[in-house]
């Protein structure tokens, strides 16, 4: 028995508009959510036009000409722009008879590229149990009949299941949410053997770093510590034959661990540096679980993915603009403060779901309309646009002057005093540890 994909009602309205538009044909991605028991797809967003393919002579209909390096990049962009909970499913097209043979090659092809390039930018493995299977939807502009099938991600021998394609009023309209503000205040430190100060590369270590200690917190929502394996609902009253957006909203304090456990060892390390990246600010998190007995496990990891992917996100964004205004090759490394792209949410109609981005100060609230409008096929009012942070920073400080041979001689030097007073130290220790216990028994003989 295949999977089975419950799908926005919308959805089959805006395929069959596709549909009628198709030249011969015309591909896009399905977003929504994973769930041990089905899989929700809440939205369809055709691939954007390249302009040189509006421009093409018209010739007999192929599938050659599919851009798969286009695609994949459109597949990336749309990730940064949905919160917790939500990834891109599978992709789809909308074809001609023509081309109903080849077409599901084609998509099983990019369903693994789209793969693979989203899993390169992940700052988190996924779990054993997840499920890794993503849809291949394939529906015929004449006849518009609709074909679904899944393949494995996981597995690059992968066959196509048959799946069920079920559409659904209402489906998002009672989501569960889940939002947290997160305090960041990281220290990247920036080693002298860095080739070019590879301050991208750097940043993406320290980011992974601070991403195990995000897994390792504790998140009390609504204040309680509560276990994984319940449900998220439990002692609480779900909103049935809502067809109206309302949202179950709670709150989430997390709790960073602030060191190692007292069983764990751990060592110091010296390292010559050139400087160092500092991340500072409050960023706000948000993710959206399902209302079908969703357990608290599936709740916190999509918080938890959230609060990794938006900061990761965003420090790539920064320095996508600092190649673009600085070119890739930075010669002079001097002190300078840069300030992260704000967050910002934008309702999805019929939905309790909200969809997100991130501006520049100084952006206007058109151009982020254009961008929603490009990427994700949707219209946006600006009075819809939230923008539900301050400003967070980028501050990277070079060492004033690089360390001569004198100074790393006496770096060495110090070190090794420092060791030997570390050694001394646990002699000393020992001693009196010794000194008291010959002590404490001959008080004890008396």
């Amino acid at each position: 028995m295949g999977r089975t994909y419950l799908v926005e009602e919308g959805i089959g309205q805006y395929l069959t508009e596709l549909s009628t538009k198709v030249k011969p044909y015309v591909t896009g991605l399905l977003i929504g959510q994973c769930s041990p028991q089905r899989d929700y797809v809440i939205r369809a967003v055709r691939t954007p036009p390249k302009e040189q393919q509006q421009e093409e002579s018209v010739g007999p209909p192929k599938l050659a000409s599919l851009d798969e390096e286009w695609i994949t990049t459109h597949a990336s962009q749309v990730s940064r722009m949905l919160p917790g909970g939500l990834l891109v499913l599978g992709v789809f097209m909308v074809a001609t008879p023509e081309l109903a043979k080849d077409g599901q090659n084609a998509l099983r092809k990019l369903i693994f590229s789209v793969e693979k390039s989203l899993s390169k930018r992940r700052l988190w493995k996924p779990a054993e149990e997840e499920v890794s299977d993503r849809a291949a939807l394939q529906i015929c502009s004449a006849t518009k009949k609709v074909v679904c099938r899944t393949y494995d991600v996981q597995d690059p021998k992968s066959s196509a299941k048959p799946a069920d394609w079920k559409y659904q009023s209402a489906l998002t309209a009672s989501w569960l949410a889940l939002g947290c503000t997160v305090n960041v205040n990281i220290h990247i430190p920036l080693l002298a053997t860095s080739p070019n100060h590879d301050l991208e590369k750097n940043t993406k270590n320290g980011l992974n770093r601070w991403s195990k200690q995000i897994e390792d917190s504790v998140f009390l929502i609504n204040g309680q510590v509560k276990d994984e394996d319940t449900e998220l609902l439990e002692g609480q009253k779900k909103l049935r034959g809502n067809t109206q957006p309302s949202i179950q909203f709670s709150d989430v304090k997390v709790l960073t661990q602030l060191c190692q456990s007292v069983s764990a060892r751990s060592t110091a390390t010296v390292q010559v540096c050139s400087g160092s990246i500092n991340l500072r600010g409050a960023v706000k998190c948000r993710a959206y679980v399902h209302n079908n007995k969703p357990k608290v496990k599936e709740a916190i990891q999509a918080l938890k993915r959230d609060i990794i992917n938006t900061l990761n996100d965003r420090c790539e964004i920064l320095f996508e603009d600092l190649i673009l205004n600085e070119g890739p090759q930075k010669k002079n490394f001097e002190r300078e403060y840069h300030v992260l792209p704000q967050r910002l949410f934008v309702p999805v109609a019929g939905s309790s779901v909200m969809l997100s981005d991130y501006k520049f100060g100084d952006e206007a609230a058109g151009e982020i309309q254009e961008r929603f409008v490009e990427m994700l096929d949707q219209p946006v009012q600006a009075e819809d646009i939230h923008i539900v942070e301050d400003i967070s920073t980028v501050d990277i400080c070079p060492v004033t002057d690089s360390p001569s041979d004198t100074q790393q001689a006496q770096l060495t030097k110090t070190t090794l005093l420092l060791k030997l007073q570390q050694n001394m130290g646990l002699v000393v220790a020992a001693a009196v540890a010794v000194l008291a216990s010959i002590f404490s028994f001959n008080y004890f003989s008396d």
